[in-house]
């Protein structure tokens, strides 16, 4: 009798680490396309996997957002190359904003970028994020701004991609979308949701034009920045936001586990 040996899956080759990091990006690519802000097979979220060689987790680019599952992720190298045997193709390209904030900032270990149309029509106003919501408060004190060079396929706008970032989470690319980073996949999520409420709302408030806004006291942005510390925020986002998110996928489809 032969017995005929099973094929190791990805969760048989991968540290306990990097397989409970592939759940989280994988359940972050499923809220994306949940929430609506994918943009087909467009834009990336990306993490890097624990430990010393630098690589990194990508959707394969040929997958719709509500797709993707913890194996079918792609490890690459700082540089877009795959450093796994998969027939998966990844957009090189499109890693050329990821790579220049996971290389320029260590704390960045997840990065997220949308092109949502919220996202965008906030990116394109001169005036920026406006601090007219208790959300955009959140969110604004720890906004960077990049410019518009065209799509992101030149590697030397790497190095000016982490300058205009400097040590703020988030980052509104003019005339481009929204960018968010975090120590973990759930805090970069966390912040992506601030930051994409806040363009929404801000859409939809300017319906009225500037003139008819009203303008917050002098002095509550500040208190809000104070309210809403790194720290206190990042224990909200890991604690208490990603389990319950984590619960609404699993009722809705467990998949991304797989």
């Amino acid at each position: 009798m032969t017995t005929l040996l099973e094929r190791p899956t990805i969760r048989d080759t991968v540290s306990d680490e990097e397989w409970a990091l592939r759940v989280d990006l994988a359940a972050a690519y499923r809220l994306v396309a949940l929430y609506g802000w994918d943009d087909l097979i467009f834009t990336h979220l990306s993490a890097r996997v624990p430990g010393p060689d630098h690589h990194f987790l990508i959707n394969p680019y040929t997958h719709m957002f509500e797709e993707i599952t913890a194996s079918s992720l792609v490890k690459i190298d700082i540089e877009g190359n795959k450093v796994t045997d998969t027939p998966a193709p990844v957009n090189r390209a499109g890693f050329v904003i990821h790579s220049a904030i996971h290389a320029g900032r260590e704390d960045a270990a997840a990065v997220l970028h949308l092109h949502t149309p919220h996202g965008q029509a906030v990116s394109a106003m001169a005036c920026g994020l406006l601090p007219h919501t208790q959300t955009a408060m959140i969110a604004q004190h720890d906004v960077a701004y990049h410019d518009f060079e065209g799509i992101a396929t030149e590697l030397d706008e790497r190095e000016r991609l982490v300058a205009d970032l400097g040590t703020k989470n988030m980052m509104i690319l003019r005339n481009h979308g929204t960018l968010t980073v975090g120590a973990t996949v759930a805090q970069a999520f966390l912040r992506m949701y601030f930051l994409e409420r806040a363009c929404e709302a801000q859409v939809l408030m300017l319906g009225v034009g500037r003139e008819g806004l009203n303008n917050p006291n002098q002095g509550v942005a500040e208190k809000v920045e104070q309210q809403t510390q790194p720290e206190g925020m990042g224990m909200l986002a890991q604690s208490l936001a990603w389990p319950a998110l984590l619960r609404k996928l699993d009722r809705i489809d467990p998949g991304f586990r797989d």
